[in-house]
């Protein structure tokens, strides 16, 4: 262990042990570089370490969610569920790290304060949270898209005397909710996923919703081991199925490439029925190929959701709060197992917070308006400053004393979301411009890490003790990336994929849309000697 104010030196720094920071590390650990991998939590694992929330589950289906780098892995591995649960995951990820021996080269309980390019010997200068500095050639961002927890700003939390949490960083112990009221702010993916399960629990549980959502049935249940079996021997031939595939994902139930205006209301209902009951989740986007193009194509999908809530939440009034209003996949949709449902339930009531009023709390609960809700436990479910926050989290200092927060004031600049302007070889792993949260994580994050690691094989290989992207290419890249996006309708929401939920914060379309085209891309530009890149 090193000591405070040591001063330690390796090729390679790492930010992060989860997906991402594992299977950077493994990669150029086997490419000969020395590495030091830096986790801020106490063990690894990364999003599905801290998001250990009741009811926390993946969104895509596990033999898909999955590292593809290693058909011995793949093989081994028996995943139990079609949608893996949290505990789960974090499982797999533990199998992975000790198959490999990657545990020897992760710090764990360290945060990375600060990070500062040395101009005279093309080094990064690390600073961590124990006041030890490492200096290292690259440094390398693996924080994760969805890892800063958001949390709003309430009069009064601060008075609050029972217990508040962010789904994002629960505790391991967990939480007992038999005999207590409490109170859930916040419907998006992690407050659809926890209110059914703190629903079974709680004396008493109100939810606190601002903007209703657009949630899917997971249709999840236990995997048969003979169809698991039968499935691997074909697992390679999936996988290079799923990389043609708009998302990464989904071979297994292809999209139909139907308008949903070019057939009658009736067989428009049936594939909707089918996509809703027997396949499930956010496949559903998948109904139809105009969804995300076309309003009036949408619109036909939305209207089917709204009349799924009236038909199973049984209260009018309820069900009418709880039914989003605009198109559906403009954000992101939510997968669920009983959540409108829940709404029936005696002990659970929902409070519509987006009036003009702002929620304030006191010692013991909520005030919204005139009514009051005294309660134990207060579980914010409200997000994250996604892709750019935990990034941004970081004091990053590149060439001339440029901050990256300060370039980064109107939006994020990065070419392929690997590298911006001005911060040589410092890389980000799905980072801004990257299809990162549009597509399957794992998948994108395995290839986002090998086309990295070539290019320092590439460098490293060719003499060169410098990469970096160009202010044309970056610029050229982010504008390809919002163009791709100008003739959907995901401009149509205030999505965290264009950073509305966070207040000041530039409204950018940040992921690039479309996993195929950008394999392509990129495959295409290692191909040509890496244009877009500066090396020295």
């Amino acid at each position: 262990m090193l000591s405070k104010e040591t001063i330690a030196k390796t090729d390679i720094v790492i930010v992060g042990a989860g997906f991402a920071g594992l299977y950077m590390t493994k990669r150029v650990v086997d490419d000969g570089f020395s590495v030091d991998t830096i986790e801020a939590g106490h063990d690894i694992g990364g999003t599905w370490y801290w998001n250990r929330y009741p009811g926390a589950r993946c969104d895509i289906e596990s033999v898909e969610y999955s590292y593809q780098f290693s058909d011995e892995v793949q093989q081994e591995w028996q995943w139990s569920e079609r949608y893996a649960s949290q505990a789960e995951i974090l499982n797999y990820i533990n199998f992975v790290a000790d198959k490999f021996s990657l545990r020897k080269f992760v710090r764990l309980g360290i945060r990375v304060e600060s990070a500062t390019f040395n101009q005279k010997d093309s080094s990064w200068f690390v600073g961590l949270s124990t006041g030890e500095s490492i200096i290292c050639q690259y440094f390398i961002l693996a924080v994760g898209n969805l890892s800063k927890p958001f949390i709003p700003e309430v009069e009064g939390r601060s008075k609050y005397s029972g217990i508040t949490l962010h789904t994002a960083r629960w505790p391991k112990s967990g939480i007992d909710f038999a005999d207590k009221r409490v109170g859930v702010i916040g419907t998006g993916s992690s407050g659809v996923q926890c209110i059914p399960v703190i629903a079974e629990k709680a004396r008493r549980l109100t939810v606190f919703q601002r903007t209703p959502t657009f949630t899917v049935p997971a249709g999840n249940k236990p995997i048969d081991p003979v169809w698991l079996e039968k499935f691997k021997l074909g697992y390679g031939e999936f996988r290079e199925r799923n990389k043609e595939m708009l998302g990464g994902f989904s071979a297994s139930y292809p999209p139909n490439e139907q308008s949903a205006l070019a057939i009658s209301e009736k067989e428009r209902l049936s594939v909707y029925e089918k996509r809703w009951n027997e396949i499930g989740g956010l496949l559903f986007m998948q109904s139809f190929s105009d969804l995300l193009l076309d309003e009036a194509a949408n619109h036909t999908a939305a209207e089917f959701i709204r009349n799924k809530i009236k038909q199973v939440v049984s209260n009018d009034e309820i069900s009418s709060l709880l039914s989003p209003e605009g198109p559906v996949g403009c954000k992101r949709l939510c997968v669920d197992t009983n959540y409108y449902a829940t709404y029936n339930k005696s002990n659970v009531s929902l409070v519509d917070v987006s009036g003009r009023h702002s929620i304030k709390m006191d010692e013991d609960g909520i005030i919204y308006g005139s009514s009051y809700y005294p309660l134990d436990l207060v579980v914010f479910a409200t997000g994250f400053d996604a892709i750019t926050g935990s990034i941004l989290s970081i004091n990053i200092i590149g060439e001339d004393g440029i901050t990256l927060k300060k370039k980064w004031e109107n939006g994020p600049l990065s070419f392929l979301g690997a590298c911006t302007a001005d911060f040589p070889n410092m890389f980000s792993i799905c980072g801004p411009g990257n299809p990162s949260v549009l597509s399957n994580m794992v998948s994108t994050i395995e290839h986002h890490v090998d086309w990295i690691a070539d290019c320092l094989k590439y460098a490293k290989s060719s003499g060169y003790r410098m990469i970096q992207a160009t202010r044309t290419a970056e610029t050229e890249w982010m504008a390809e990336a919002d163009k791709r996006v100008r003739d959907t309708l995901f401009y149509n929401c205030n999505s965290w994929y264009l950073g509305a939920n966070i207040p000041s914060k530039p409204r950018k379309f940040i992921p690039y849309l479309g996993f195929s085209d950008y394999l392509a891309r990129c495959n295409d530009i290692s191909s040509r000697g890496y244009p877009g890149l500066l090396f020295e």
